[in-house]
């Protein structure tokens, strides 16, 4: 059989394979500003005689891919309503009504913390970044800008606030996913991820109280505000009906309804209010939905914040992810982990080494795969058998994959969150990444724990009962009951 000839890869043929996929990536990057796309197709090309030569056929490398790639169907798709959302949203004046009153309502020492806290509100009780980020981020962005705020630290509040909420969310999906793969209970896991989660959400909060500061009536831009709202006064009908396609949508993600139906959905109620409400044509509003809003106001302001959205501005996002997912599985099926992880696997002794260990793994499955489900599962899957043989609770294990791999997400610009984020948000990942302070500080106080064995929780050993010695009974014709 032709499976009969694969064979596992040593180490420097496992660690030859990673280096020339991400050497490709990197050096195309830095040196020649090379599309990422083309970067990662590269990859998978040069990786295809590396797996031939562990014995695999054409077709079996190509299997591997297309596998992979299969998983981008459900996230391209959400990418693409997205995309029709947010241009249904501008058009149906949905968004410019959250930047009008978002403008005189919030003061702006206090936007960035107020935007933290409100994503992390919303991301709890929808279990949902994606839809967090889709929704109010989009919002805040759009106040954000007005007030004078650096697009890439408001973006980095927004991130850091829905990626908090979704994973201390029970509704989440990588919530209940991590502590399935570690073998963990979801309520334990939440709780456990309290010592690290809280702490570092109090000191971003800190942190962007403190930036925020900077920002007051001085530094804003008055009369370019002065020029947005009047705009958006005139050229939009702005109120309580332009909210409608929000409450639809958030009230379809509470309820737990699949995201794909429930974003088009919630872009469909904004296309219906764009017609009857605000006097787009059909036409135009069908156009919209695939080409995106656009505007030429004269103002840069107004230009830079309405003319978006559209299922073409999501085209480019889904060829890196395929590309990405592709690259991803040919790395999986190879054993390239497997093979990296066994060669020190047994040397782990302490908390420290192992919660360092988990930390690479996770954001090395998180970049190899592009996706956090890879990530979330693949460490898990690796990583376990070593948490089991220290006796540590299957919760230590599921909250590193959490405050690593789930938090990291948005900030790899070839993952779905990444990709995500960067064009619901209109900012380069690169962009926000240094802003993202939740996900730097959550994985430093981990290690802590790890180095210094504080919440590191063990099972409990079976308390060994001692063996009486055995009296020997004399023999008679009749013992005598117990009473």
């Amino acid at each position: 059989m032709e499976t009969d000839r694969i064979r596992k890869p040593s180490f420097m043929y496992a660690l030859s394979m990673l280096i020339s996929s991400i050497a490709i990536v990197s050096i195309g990057i830095l040196a020649f500003d090379a599309p990422i796309q083309i970067l990662m197709l590269i990859s998978m090309l040069v990786l295809i005689p590396f797996m031939m030569g562990l014995g695999y056929s054409y077709k079996q490398v190509e299997k591997s891919m297309l596998t992979s790639m299969s998983r981008a169907l459900q996230p391209g798709l959400i990418l693409l309503t997205v995309g029709i959302l947010i241009g249904a949203w501008i058009a149906s004046g949905t968004v410019p009504t959250l930047i009008y009153y978002g403008v005189k309502a919030v003061s702006p020492e206090f936007f960035l913390v107020t935007t933290l806290i409100f994503t992390s509100v919303v991301a709890i009780f929808t279990g949902t970044s994606w839809g967090t980020v889709g929704t109010a981020g989009v919002a805040m962005m759009g106040v954000g800008t007005a007030l004078g705020i650096p697009v890439g630290v408001t973006a980095g509040a927004i991130v850091s606030g829905a990626y908090f909420g979704d994973k201390m969310s029970p509704l989440s999906d990588t919530t209940n996913l991590a502590p399935a793969v570690s073998g963990g209970e979801i309520f334990a896991h939440i709780k456990h991820m309290l010592w690290t989660a809280l702490p570092a959400y109090i000191i971003t909060a800190i942190i962007f109280t403190i930036i925020g500061l900077k920002y007051n009536a001085t530094t804003v831009d008055a009369a370019s505000i002065s020029q947005l709202t009047a705009y958006l006064n005139e050229h939009f009908k702005l109120g309580i009906v332009t909210l409608l396609p929000i409450v639809v949508l958030i009230t379809l993600l509470i309820l737990k309804k699949p995201a794909v139906p429930s974003i088009f959905i919630g872009a469909a109620v904004g296309g219906v209010i764009a017609v009857a409400y605000q006097g787009t044509s059909l036409a135009d509003t069908l156009s919209i939905f695939y080409d995106g809003y656009q505007v030429d106001s004269g103002i840069a302001m107004v230009d830079e914040l309405l003319q978006r959205g559209g299922l073409t501005s999501m085209l480019g996002l889904i060829a890196l992810f395929l590309f990405a997912l592709g690259l991803g599985g040919m790395l999986a099926e190879s054993g390239v982990l497997e093979a990296l992880i066994a060669s020190f696997a047994d040397k782990i002794q302490h908390t420290g080494t192992l919660v360092f260990v988990t930390i690479v793994v996770s954001y090395a499955t998180l970049m190899i795969g592009g996706s956090v489900y890879f990530s979330t599962v693949m460490g898990g899957t690796l990583m376990r058998p070593i948490f089991e043989r220290l006796n540590l609770k299957p919760e230590n294990l599921s909250r590193i994959l959490e405050d690593t791999g789930t938090q990291a997400a948005p900030l790899v610009p070839w993952t779905g969150g990444g990709m995500y984020t960067a064009a619901t948000l209109g900012v380069a990942t690169t962009t926000y990444l240094p802003f993202a302070f939740l996900a730097f500080i959550t994985p430093m106080i981990s290690l802590f724990y790890g180095i210094t064995g504080l919440t590191m929780t063990k099972k409990e050993q079976p308390e060994k009962k001692e063996k009486k010695p055995k009296q020997e009974k004399k023999k008679t014709a009749m013992q005598p009951l117990e009473a």
